[in-house]
């Protein structure tokens, strides 16, 4: 059954923002258990077929930098970043196609609750000025709170990034615009790109503790191994031009936290 047939045979109250959910045709198990949340939980979402990068051959990638994606990050591209990387760019457009001014963009190997919408909702009524709020990281080295939503969850910036990870989060209408707009080009992977609101003159924000988990199956990676990402790394004196990328990025990121609203 599709998952928009399986949403559509159940009676579901209305839900305050659509939840666009991202999975790949050959992971069905994680799709069997977002569906199991979705029929615990009374939540619906909208599939987008992902960007399966591991059965894409190179030469069939779009809109690629690979160049400036290795100076930058010091390594080649993995056909699992690829694919993140074109899914959220889809699920982004396919949420501005449908309308609604904002949305909620999940991967498939995230836990939900009953209450994340509402936690979700209540972090950008907290942060109007917000384009995206991140509700799920890794990492909150030096986290700045701007603000409280009432559902007691902290909003801000961390001084210290990349946080990691993009397995749920807020974004409005404008502000996937401006995103679709400037991450177009990939040159870095997602969840590092989508951070650097000084660079796309966005108003990034993340909340200071994770608003959903993860689920068991998030063990069965789709993006690559650590064995992967070191058998892509650049050798030393290629990987120059991604430092000191990255002390630019840094002090741009400090004047971003302390100076942007």
């Amino acid at each position: 059954m599709s998952l928009t047939a399986f949403a559509e045979s159940h009676f579901m109250p209305a839900q305050p923002v659509p939840v666009y959910l991202i999975n790949i045709d050959r992971a069905t198990d994680r799709l069997a258990e977002i569906q199991r949340q979705s029929d615990e939980l009374g939540i619906r979402f909208e599939r987008v077929d992902g960007v399966d990068g591991g059965l894409l051959p190179r030469d069939q990638w779009v809109d690629v930098d690979h160049l400036r994606f290795q100076r930058r990050h010091g390594r080649i591209i993995l056909p699992g970043e690829y694919g993140c990387y074109r899914s959220h760019l889809m699920a982004l457009r396919q949420f501005l196609a449908n309308g609604g001014e904002m949305a909620v963009i999940i991967e498939d190997d995230v836990a939900l609750d009953a209450d994340f919408l509402a936690r979700a909702m209540a972090a950008k009524k907290a942060a109007p000025t917000a384009d995206l709020i991140k509700l799920v990281n890794h990492r909150w080295s030096g986290f700045r709170v701007a603000t409280r939503s009432d559902k007691g969850d902290a909003i801000g910036r961390c001084l210290f990034g990349p946080q990691g990870s993009t397995a749920c989060y807020l974004v409005t209408r404008s502000g996937a615009q401006k995103i679709v707009k400037s991450l177009a080009i990939m040159s870095l992977p997602w969840d590092v790109a989508v951070e650097r609101g000084w660079d796309m003159q966005t108003s990034i924000f993340s909340t200071r503790t994770n608003i959903v988990g993860f689920s068991r199956l998030q063990k069965s990676t789709m993006i690559g191994w650590r064995r992967d990402y070191r058998a892509a790394k650049s050798s030393a004196w290629r990987r120059v031009p991604a430092h000191l990328f990255r002390t630019w990025d840094f002090f741009r990121r400090i004047a971003y936290v302390l100076t942007t609203q």
